[in-house]
């Protein structure tokens, strides 16, 4: 521990040294005088509109677009045609009563189908699993239709209005066919009418679970007289007048 107390001789030598030591001191640096600006200097990031204008500008960037392809002009030139069709025109031409009854064929399958769709309609129930299809008074299955005739008319979605319906828009394609040349008529008006026994026996099986083929023959031939007499019925009706036609559709239809 150091003691407090110091000789005086010590004393008198370190008095003697602070008198005539000269004190050190530093020197002044001068400090320059802040300069009173005549308008604040503002500062930006951003250049100015004459900098910017004299800096480069970056090119725009173009997206990447995949090159389209030019649209292409409708070749005039015609297709070429099969050789089938060319062969069957060939033997049309040479022998028309020979292939006249294919055509027909083909054309009546596409005739009768529209005319089918027109009143057509389901039965739900049918395909469901231990389903009850409804009756009509009259014991008809009843189905489930849409459309004009079934909407507006309010007819009764079963198979014997739906057979009316096609017969009636079969009997306007019949006396079109009536037109045709009196060698190929026939066989016209016989395809219309066996494409739609074939269209009534299918919807038979399909919709009405008729699977017996004596009970669809039975309804087959009454729907054949059905047929010969609404001929009959109608052709009145474009003799005699509108009146006895329209009695002769509101009856069947």
């Amino acid at each position: 521990m150091a003691s407090s107390n110091c000789c005086i001789p010590c004393l008198r030598a370190l008095r003697h040294q602070a008198f005539y030591t000269p004190t050190r001191q530093h020197p002044r640096i001068p400090v320059p005088s802040s300069r009173t600006l005549s308008s604040p200097r503002t500062f930006s990031i951003c250049p100015s509109s004459s900098a910017a204008q004299a800096l480069p500008q970056p090119l725009p960037r173009q997206s990447a677009s995949p090159a389209t392809k030019p649209p292409q002009q409708p070749s005039s030139e015609p297709k070429p045609v099969p050789a089938s069709v060319k062969l069957a025109a060939k033997i049309h031409k040479r022998a028309p009563a020979i292939t006249e009854t294919y055509v027909a064929y083909g054309v009546c399958e596409k005739l009768v189908k529209e005319c089918a769709r027109q009143a057509d309609y389901s039965i739900p129930q049918r395909y469901e699993k231990n389903g009850v299809i409804p009756k009509t008074a009259d014991g008809q299955d009843l189905g489930v239709g849409k459309g004009w005739w079934y909407e507006s008319l309010g007819l009764t979605p079963t198979f014997n209005n739906w057979a009316q319906v096609t017969f009636l828009h079969m009997y306007i394609l019949t006396v079109r066919l009536r037109a045709f040349s009196p060698t190929t008529a026939p066989s016209w008006h016989q395809h219309l009418l066996d494409h739609f026994f074939y269209t009534a026996e299918d919807r038979m099986v399909r919709e009405h679970n008729v699977y017996s083929r004596m009970i669809r023959n039975k309804y087959l031939k009454d729907l054949f007289t059905q047929w010969r007499g609404i001929l009959a019925a109608y052709d009145e009706g474009l003799v005699k007048g509108d009146a006895v036609l329209a009695t002769a559709v509101w009856r069947n239809v």
